[in-house]
């Protein structure tokens, strides 16, 4: 179902002289994408300010841009709910919001409101607490919500979302003349998102091909009249965008005639770079993630024989914050939004309250500085409280026989550097163990989940982790060793086992899953205490909905393979084993690379990672030195 939004004047500063011929106008298109409930400047885990996120920053940018050009639109790209500690304390300790009784506005919601969005795309995390608890947030919206691939089965009430926006805004040329413009707003989350929350929305709802859907709905609304069509596509940018389902298909949108303008996003990544300025010659931008960038397209309109189009424009993304190259700090470049400050505040300060609170302790440091390189304290931490968890479930089983089954734990380390910037790591000191470190050591609010699988689905599972890595080539001197385009919470290791990892070989899977070197192996001597795994040997294996369900595609998940799909928080069960005294297994797990004799790779790490080289001397790190990015690379002898 579509919706058309009542038109909205815009009131345009002076004129200037039309150097085109007939009517021109121009219009600036702001974006967000993936705020994931990031208010503030504030990091919760470490409970310091964060000057490189927050909507509150944002805000100062798009109070500015709307200064500089006053007629423009404001749109965000879904992820704007779920995806922080707050965003979770929101969902699981409002009883106004999850009861159904009188409204308390999620304060999300209500940053939002108070900032004018003139239409908000859903993204794949919105579903993440629940349809009752995201149609209950949503309204309160003053904005309309736009999701063009979903579909739900009938059901009372109204729809979640509209299928495509048809805005009517009044816009000034530049000669001062008003013209009733109407803007085409289509939204997309990818397919995958009914196997990623397949607990709220398996056999309720549908999510189908981006650019079919696309197809389907541009001559609609261009039958409709829409003078311009912007895509918010809450979907990545990707060589592979055009192929059946996939996650990432905003170049793939680009090129379907009659879509004008681009707000990419799901990656959190930034858009337009040095190397590539425009997606098939139209206008596209990606504005980072948290609230790190503002999106900013400058469009300007001409009429002709086919009405409006686009004479040109230009597109860039706007940083809230600027790293010193040298020193790798971090220099706010806008202040706090009073506003956004004052409504995220209640929330903020009851959730400080909350996290300020004891419940364990650990005798080490828990960090994830080297947890792609070797075996990693915090991940142990997890994996022991999850199988902790799973013996339990499994000794009460109807079925005796999972009992009897050797039980694993898969992890994965969701901070490890990578898109997420030198920041992005785990860093916990010796010590008491607030509620704050587990949200750190466990960012989702994933469920547990048990699968059966053989020793087969392990070694391909592992294949398909340590594809994470560049293939090597024997006496290599100082070359990258990780594929930055792999995100580390797709790195799982299997406590439990042993093995090795040839990295001459090259890898099996690509960052997305996919086989593209059926006859790589680079898992050697796999074995289960000491033994070695053979192919039809069958174990339990401990790991978390989302993995269970078929996450990222790992081998041997989903159907009939799920023994246990339970509704206990990680978070919590991680939290109950450090209140019982829990601590990191030290001999768990053991994996290392095969050596190759003269060669060297380079791996970028957080700065803090040097205080830690003691821990790991079988790695023979050599820092390097920092980089521009703020990270500091080291040399890893293979």
């Amino acid at each position: 179902m579509g919706i058309t939004v009542p038109y909205r004047f815009v009131s345009a500063r002076g004129s200037d002289a039309n150097a085109f011929g007939g009517s021109v106008i121009d219009l600036r298109i702001l974006a967000t994408s993936d705020l994931h409930a990031n208010l503030l400047a504030w990091d919760y885990h470490t409970s310091r300010p964060c000057p490189q996120r927050g909507l509150a920053r944002v805000a100062a940018l798009i109070h500015k841009a709307r200064f500089e050009s006053p007629q423009n639109l404001l749109f965000d790209n879904g992820d704007f709910l779920h995806g922080t500690v707050l965003g979770d304390f929101i969902a699981e300790s409002t009883p106004t919001l999850r009861s159904g009784r009188p409204l308390h506005t999620h304060p999300m919601i209500a940053a939002m409101n108070a900032l004018d969005y003139d239409a908000v795309a859903l993204g794949n995390h919105e579903f993440g607490h629940g349809l009752g608890f995201l149609r209950r947030s949503l309204a309160a919206t003053r904005f309309p919500i736009v999701c063009s691939n979903l579909y739900f089965k009938p059901t009372r009430g109204a729809p979640l979302a509209a299928s495509y926006l048809l805005l009517h805004r009044d816009l000034r040329d530049r000669h001062g003349k008003l013209h009733r413009i109407k803007i085409g707003v289509l939204g997309f989350i990818p397919p995958q998102t009914t196997i990623w929350e397949k607990r709220y929305l398996k056999s309720r709802a549908s999510v189908d091909d981006i650019t079919a859907s696309a197809r389907h709905l541009v001559p609609e609304l261009r039958a409709r009249g829409a003078d311009l069509i912007v895509a918010l596509s809450h979907s990545g940018i990707s060589a592979t965008g055009d192929e059946p389902g996939a996650e990432n298909a905003s170049s793939a949108l680009a090129e379907i005639d009659g879509i004008d303008v681009i707000i990419a996003g799901h990656t959190h990544l930034t858009f337009p770079t040095a190397s590539q300025q425009n997606l098939a010659g139209k206008p596209a931008v990606m504005p980072g993630f948290f609230g790190s960038h503002l999106g900013v397209i400058d469009l300007t309109l001409r009429t002709g024989s086919k009405g409006w189009r686009i004479a040109s424009f230009d597109a860039e993304v706007r940083p809230i914050s600027q790293r010193n190259p040298e020193t790798g700090d971090v220099m706010a470049l806008v202040a706090d939004n009073p506003a956004i400050v004052e409504i995220a505040q209640p929330a903020h300060q009851a959730l400080l309250a909350r996290t300020d609170v004891i419940v364990g302790h650990s005798p080490i440091a828990l960090h994830s500085h080297f947890a792609l390189l070797t075996q990693s304290p915090p991940l142990a931490l997890v994996a022991a409280a999850q199988a902790d968890h799973l013996q339990r479930v499994l000794a009460d089983a109807a079925d005796k026989r999972l009992a009897d089954l050797p039980l694993l734990s898969a992890v994965a380390p969701f901070k490890a550097g990578g898109r997420g910037g030198p920041e992005n790591f785990t860093d916990i000191p010796a010590g008491p163990l607030m509620a704050r470190h587990v949200s750190d050591l466990y960012i989702h609010p994933n469920s547990v989940a048990c699968l059966r699988v053989s020793g087969q689905d392990l070694a391909d599972w592992l294949e398909r982790s340590v594809s994470l890595y560049r293939q090597i080539a024997p006496g290599s001197t100082d070359v990258a060793l990780i594929n930055e385009d792999f995100p580390s919470f797709n790195f799982d290791t299997i406590h439990g086992l042993s093995y090795q990892i040839d990295l001459s070989t090259p890898p099996r899977f690509n960052t997305f899953g996919r086989v593209i070197a059926p006859e790589a192996r680079r898992i050697r001597d796999l074995r289960y205490k000491g033994q070695p795994v053979h192919p039809e040997q069958m174990f339990a294996l401990a790991t978390n909905s989302y993995r269970a369900a078929g996450g990222a595609g790992f081998p041997g998940t989903g159907g009939a393979q799920v023994v246990y799909d339970g509704t206990e928080n990680n978070r919590e069960i991680l939290a109950a084993y450090l209140r019982r005294g829990g601590q990191p297994s030290q001999t768990s797990m053991d994996w290392h690379f095969l050596p190759m004799p003269g060669s060297t790779v380079t791996v970028d790490l957080s700065n803090n990672a040097a205080h830690h080289l003691a821990e790991v001397p079988h790695l023979r790190l050599e820092p390097l030195g920092m980089q521009p990015t703020g990270f500091r690379r080291f040399r890893l002898h293979l």
